[in-house]
């Protein structure tokens, strides 16, 4: 008699919320000596670290009704500020909070948002998520992009306070790893009272991970304007390199810049060409200095505010929040964490500036976005870094296929703006059904 095997039953969600809360308890000890570590190079890190834990100054408190975004890091900052101004002109009687969890995000955070009470988000216990939620009380919550924390979901929902996933995005490589806690992710997902996904990719995924009312909202990177003094600072950084080619690395991460020293020491852009590093986060740029002057090769830095000499064959963009005025000083734009598999950075950006594009094979981040750019002629992508190079050797001496691609770029660009006001009008829908949309409370 033939017996079938049992097949292993799958850990529930509470098992896992359970393994999960453990693992959090067991890392407790250990978060401020990682805060202190990261503030070796990043001041911030050391600062308002009580917020992350929940605790909060009495200063720091609402007004009025109050409407909370969640931007964990300067990518999703920058992206909600479209987001911010479209919600602050149709909910003129709302106060509004932006929390971050990184250095960068939060001094981005009180740059581009005066008016918005700006703070930590709290690290995903249990006790902080409610701690955070007593001090503020906001009246609805916005987390971008993929911040789906289960201990903080799970308050908002205790509290009875809606929350949207914005700009949602979810890879197939991410989806696989929900699916390894599938119970627990479809807890998380299907607490959300609503998600605005950027593509139909992204939607039909989130959907399998749990998520019920998506909607395709599309990608708010295609709003973002850029800052009124990039055009000048564009010009001085031009001005500095001279009347060269300049080709610009932008966002590069970790072992990017060393494959392209690499190639570049066996096979040779033409000499007139500069190279500009700007390393994707601010504690690498000693390490990328390091990287190019051990090759015996000659740098000047942005820190150091002079001009480039046509023998200096290298730039170094050690400064934060000036990319856009980058793009306007540069031919040609590689657009970094595409190298190696990290799923690449914002190619919208260098779109929208009118830059010629080329991205690594690793894009899953922005594999939709990608996919439009290369189809509307506004990008390449390569296979390596060898690929690289020589697309960058080509592109840099066709001038007329760069002024083709940079038209293209622009109107790739401008034909997918208007998720902003399509995200805020579904948010507003969500407040309309707990409340007043126009501040008042909610019964």
């Amino acid at each position: 008699m033939r017996t079938e095997a049992a097949t292993p039953r799958p850990f529930s969600a509470a098992l896992l919320r359970l393994l999960y809360d453990g693992l959090l308890c067991l890392a407790l000890p250990f978060i401020p000596l990682r805060l202190w570590w990261r503030g070796r190079h990043e001041p911030g890190y050391r600062r308002h670290i009580r917020e992350r834990f929940g605790v909060y100054r009495q200063g720091l408190a609402a007004e009025k009704p109050l409407l909370w975004i969640h931007a964990v890091s300067l990518g999703e900052t920058r992206a909600a500020e479209p987001l911010l101004g479209a919600l602050q002109r149709r909910l003129p009687g709302y106060q509004f909070l932006v929390t971050h969890m990184t250095a960068t995000g939060r001094q981005a955070g009180e740059t581009l948002f005066p008016g918005a009470l700006t703070a930590f988000l709290p690290y995903d216990y249990p006790f902080a998520a409610r701690r955070f939620i007593r001090h503020f009380r906001p009246r609805l919550g916005v987390l971008m992009e993929t911040e789906v924390w289960p201990n903080l979901i799970r308050a908002c929902a205790r509290a009875e306070m809606p929350l949207v996933l914005a700009n949602a995005r979810l890879s197939e490589r991410s989806a696989r790893r929900y699916r390894r806690v599938a119970p627990l992710a479809r807890e998380a997902f299907g607490a959300l009272t609503a998600v605005a996904a950027q593509s139909a990719a992204d939607a039909e995924r989130l959907r399998g991970a749990g998520a019920r009312a998506v909607t395709l909202t599309g990608n708010l990177k295609f709003d973002i304007a850029a800052p009124p003094e990039a055009g000048a600072l564009g010009a001085q950084f031009r001005e500095r390199f001279g009347s060269r080619p300049v080709w610009l690395l932008a966002s590069t991460r970790e072992g990017e810049e060393a494959l392209v020293l690499d190639v570049l020491g066996r096979h040779s852009l033409p000499p007139e060409v500069l190279v500009v590093f700007v390393p994707r986060h601010p504690q690498r740029f000693e390490e990328v200095a390091r990287l190019v002057t051990a090759r015996g090769l000659a740098l000047v830095r942005r820190s150091e505010n002079r001009r480039v000499a046509t023998e200096t064959r290298f730039f170094l963009g050690d400064s934060v929040g000036e990319m856009a005025a980058y793009y306007v000083a540069c031919d040609l734009a590689f657009i970094g964490g595409s190298l190696v598999p990290l799923g690449g950075q914002n190619l919208i950006e260098a779109c929208a500036a009118g830059v010629p594009v080329m991205i690594g094979p690793s894009s899953f981040n922005f594999a939709d976005a990608v996919r439009l750019a290369v189809e509307a002629g506004a990008a390449v992508q390569v296979a390596d870094a060898r690929q690289l190079l020589d697309a960058a050797i080509t592109l840099l001496g066709d001038s007329p296929r760069r002024r083709t691609m940079s038209e293209s770029a622009r109107r790739f660009a401008a034909s997918h703006r208007g998720a902003a006001e399509r995200t805020a009008a579904l948010i507003e829908e969500v407040l309309a059904a707990g409340g007043d949309a126009r501040g008042a409370p909610p019964p």
